[in-house]
C-alpha cells in the first residue's frame, strides 16, 4: 500500500524529486523538535532574553551571508556534493550544540550551522528545477515543500516528548535526523549529479544562467520580489506580531494562536498539490495570480478586523496564498534557470526570503512602538502585498518562455 502511495505521489517526476522531499522532511522534522527548544536552553547560561534571541538570529542571518558564496559552490562543485556537505555540517554543529558548556559556544556552533542550512537549501532547489521539465516544475517543487511542511507539523509534536528526557536532547536528536538526510543525499542522488560535464560534445554553449542576466528579467524580479515579501509579512510579522496581537487584542491566550498557525499549516498542505498542477498546466501567473488574491483579501481582513473570526480567516487565507505563489515563484525561477546550473541565480532568490525574515520582525516591532497600535505593521504588510500584486499582474508568462543566454 505505502508503495503504490509513492508511485502515484512521484507519478512522472524523477526520482532526484522524491530523494529530495525525503531530505526536505527529514530536516523539517528535526528543526521542529530544537527551535522552541534553542532560547530555553541558552537561557539556561544566564544570559539576558537579547542574547537568548541572537542564538536564533545568528542563525538566519548566517544563512543570508552564506547563500551567495552557496551559489558559487553549487556551480563549481554540483549540487549533489554541496547538498551532503551542507547538511553534514549542520548536522555536526547540532551534535556540538548539545555538549555546549557556555553561551559563546552555542551562538558560533548555531552560526556554523546557518552556513551549512544556506548550502543545502540553495543546492536543494538548483537540483529540484534543474532536474525536472517544465511541464512538472509547479507540482515537483510544491511535493518538495509538503515535506517541509509535513515535518514541521510532525516536528513539535515529537518535540515535546524528546525535551522530558533533556533539555540537550533536541539537539541530539536534530543532529540525527540531518545524518539521515545527509545519506539520502549521498545515496540515493546518483554520483556526479550536477558536476559540470566537460566531455566533448556534453556541454552546452552556455552551460550557466548568470545572475546579471536573470536581473535583466522582469519575471525573475517577480519572483524575487514575492519571496522578499512573504519574508517580511508571512514570516516577519506572523510570527513576531501575531501571538502578541491575539494576546493583547483579541485578550486570548497563546494557545489560541497556535490554533491559528495551524490553520495556516493545514489550509497549505490541502493546496500545495493542486497548485503545483495548475501552475503547470495552466501557467505560473495564473498560479501566482490566484495566491496573492488571497493574499491581499488575508491582508485586508486582519488590518480591518480586530476579532477572532478575522483572525482565523487570516491565517487560513494566507495558507492557500502561499500554496499557489510558492509552487509559481519556484517554477519561475526553474523557467529562468531553463536546467542550466544557476547557483547564483537561486542564490539570490533565497537571500531575499532570508532578508525579509531578518527585517520583518523589526519593521513590524518598531510600527507597533512608535504607534502604539497593530493597524500600522498590518497596514505595511498590506501595502507590500499590493506592490507585490503589481509585479505578478505585469509579468510575463514563463511555462512555454525559451530564454536565452544575454
Amino acid at each position: 500500500m505505502f508503495k503504490k502511495f509513492l508511485d502515484r505521489y512521484f507519478k512522472d517526476l524523477p526520482s532526484e524529486v522524491a530523494a529530495l522531499t525525503g531530505v526536505s522532511f527529514s530536516v523539517a522534522l528535526g528543526f521542529g523538535i530544537v527551535a522552541p527548544v534553542i532560547p530555553v536552553f541558552a537561557k539556561a547560561f544566564h544570559v539576558s532574553a537579547l542574547q537568548a534571541s541572537a542564538v536564533i538570529s545568528v542563525f538566519a542571518f548566517m544563512r543570508f551571508i552564506s547563500a551567495t558564496p552557496s551559489g558559487w559552490l553549487v556551480n563549481r562543485l554540483g549540487e549533489r556534493a554541496v547538498l551532503w556537505v551542507g547538511l553534514s555540517i549542520v548536522a555536526v554543529s547540532s551534535l556540538l550544540a548539545g555538549f555546549s558548556q557556555s553561551y559563546e559556544q552555542l551562538l558560533v556552533l548555531r552560526g556554523l550551522g546557518g552556513t551549512g542550512s544556506a548550502m543545502f537549501t540553495v543546492s536543494a532547489m538548483s537540483l529540484l528545477l534543474r532536474s525536472v521539465d517544465p511541464q512538472h516544475r509547479g507540482r515537483a517543487s510544491s511535493t518538495y515543500q509538503s515535506g517541509f511542511l509535513l515535518g514541521g507539523l510532525a516536528g513539535p509534536a515529537v518535540g515535546g516528548i524528546v525535551v522530558g528526557f533533556s533539555i540537550r536532547a533536541p539537539f541530539f536528536v536534530y543532529a540525527m535526523t540531518l545524518t539521515i538526510a545527509a545519506m539520502v543525499a549521498f545515496f540515493a542522488l546518483p554520483k556526479g549529479l550536477g558536476r559540470p560535464d566537460k566531455s566533448e560534445g556534453a556541454a552546452p554553449a552556455e552551460p550557466h544562467m548568470p545572475l546579471s542576466s536573470a536581473l535583466k528579467l522582469r519575471e525573475y524580479w517577480t519572483a524575487i520580489s514575492y519571496n522578499l515579501g512573504a519574508g517580511i509579512t508571512t514570516f516577519g510579522l506572523r510570527n513576531a506580531l501575531l501571538p502578541l496581537f491575539v494576546i493583547e487584542v483579541l485578550h486570548k491566550s497563546a494557545r489560541t494562536s497556535s490554533i491559528g498557525f495551524l490553520f495556516t499549516s493545514i489550509t497549505q498542505a490541502a493546496f500545495l498539490l493542486p497548485a503545483g498542477r495548475l501552475t503547470d498546466v495552466r501557467g505560473r501567473k495564473p498560479a501566482m495570480t490566484i495566491g496573492i488574491t488571497f493574499m491581499t483579501l488575508a491582508m485586508i481582513l486582519i488590518f480591518s478586523g480586530e476579532t477572532l473570526t478575522s483572525y482565523y480567516l487570516y491565517m487560513s487565507l494566507i495558507g492557500v496564498g502561499m500554496a499557489f505563489l510558492s509552487a509559481g515563484a519556484a517554477a519561475v525561477i526553474g523557467d529562468v534557470v531553463a536546467n542550466r546550473k544557476g547557483g547564483p541565480v537561486v542564490a539570490f532568490y533565497q537571500m531575499t526570503s532570508d532578508f525579509g525574515m531578518i527585517i520583518g520582525p523589526l519593521l513590524a516591532g518598531y510600527l507597533r512602538d512608535a504607534t502604539g497600535s497593530f493597524r500600522a505593521p498590518f497596514g505595511m504588510s498590506l501595502v507590500i502585498v499590493i506592490i507585490v500584486a503589481g509585479f505578478i499582474l505585469t509579468m510575463p508568462e514563463t511555462k512555454s518562455r525559451q530564454y536565452l543566454h544575454h
